[in-house]
C-alpha cells in the first residue's frame, strides 16, 4: 500500500510556476491551491509517496 507525505507551501502570485516547478522536481504532486492570508499569496497542498 502506498503511504504519502504532505507539504503546505506558500505561493507568491508572481512566482507560482517557478515555485511549483521546483517542488515538482523533488517529486511533489500538486493536490490543491487555496487563497492565502492576503491577496498577494496562495497556499499549495502537495503530496508524494513516502520513500521506503
Amino acid at each position: 500500500m502506498t503511504t504519502w507525505e504532505y507539504a503546505t507551501v506558500p505561493l507568491l502570485v508572481h512566482a507560482t510556476k517557478q515555485i511549483l516547478d521546483t517542488w515538482g522536481q523533488d517529486g511533489w504532486e500538486l493536490v490543491q491551491v487555496v487563497p492565502g492570508p492576503n491577496s498577494e499569496s496562495m497556499v499549495a497542498y502537495l503530496k508524494r509517496p513516502k520513500a521506503g
